[in-house]
């Protein structure tokens, strides 16, 4: 019994060295473990403090102005960020500039929605964006954790990436997709497509949505195309927008406005 659990535990042992010490992913895992779990310990924090339980306080500074946590994790990213490019790729430092960037990074996403309105959107319907951004990046970072690289180059063999021919069609392929994704209103399957081709290449081949930048081009004087696109985000929206709201909420913390609406008082004043 003890050789086969001493065993397994040197396959795993060899499993991780293989696959996240030997091609120097350490600092990368580092970064988005320590993301991750700041992004969880925030939010947990500020739900306390929504919901007045707990030690924890919002930090006010001079004249009674409400300090963000935007703004340590700017500080954090920078200070981590510079560390990790004058350092070397492996080693303590590395690990250390690792977890300060990640640390930063989840302070920063998590008021991602307060950095693009540049208003305090925390708890409102506007700040779901934070949460989806959040979880797009984490989504990325475990994508290249998984060996996914930028515009499909970890497909090509050694030959191919030889052959600049190839690698520049290859290159140029994948990003004309993504584009065309990203024109057709589709944030997400783009972004996606820089690191899983094949997601690039169903979104440029789909229908667009609407408002969308193609739609507006392409579909001005084609009425079934226009049709069938609304139909389409219509019943995308009725079917997922109901069970993605409940996952953000989960996530991230209902907004102030459905927390009133649940509790049947009125809306909070803006």
């Amino acid at each position: 019994m003890y050789e086969k659990v001493k065993a397994e535990a040197g396959g795993m042992g060899s499993w991780f060295h293989q696959n996240f010490v030997e091609p120097g992913k350490i600092p990368m895992l580092l970064v988005l473990a320590s993301f991750v779990l700041t992004f969880a310990i925030t939010r947990m924090i500020t739900r306390l403090i929504r919901a007045g339980k707990g030690p924890f306080r919002n930090i006010g500074g001079s004249g009674g102005t409400h300090i963000h946590h935007v703004v340590p994790g700017v500080v954090l990213m920078v200070v981590g960020g510079f560390g990790a490019v004058g350092s070397s790729r492996s080693g303590v430092g590395a690990a250390v500039c690792a977890v300060i960037f990640g640390i930063g990074a989840g302070l920063v996403l998590d008021e991602f929605a307060l950095i693009l309105h540049l208003d305090d959107v925390y708890w409102s319907e506007q700040g779901r964006q934070s949460v989806e951004v959040v979880v797009l990046a984490a989504a990325l970072a475990l994508l290249v954790l998984s060996g996914f690289s930028p515009l499909g180059v970890d497909s090509l063999s050694e030959e191919e990436r030889q052959d600049r021919t190839s690698l520049l069609l290859t290159l140029s392929s994948s990003f004309v997709f993504v584009l065309i994704t990203l024109s057709k209103g589709k944030l997400w399957m783009a972004l996606v497509g820089t690191l899983v081709p094949p997601v690039a290449i169903v979104g440029a081949l789909r229908l667009a949505r609407p408002c969308s930048v193609w739609a507006r081009r392409f579909y001005r004087r084609r009425h079934r195309a226009r049709a069938r696109m609304t139909l389409r985000e219509y019943r995308r929206v009725r079917r997922w927008s109901a069970p993605r709201r409940r996952v953000q909420d989960w996530i991230g913390g209902a907004p102030d406005d459905e927390l009133a609406q649940r509790a049947g008082a009125p809306d909070p004043p803006r």
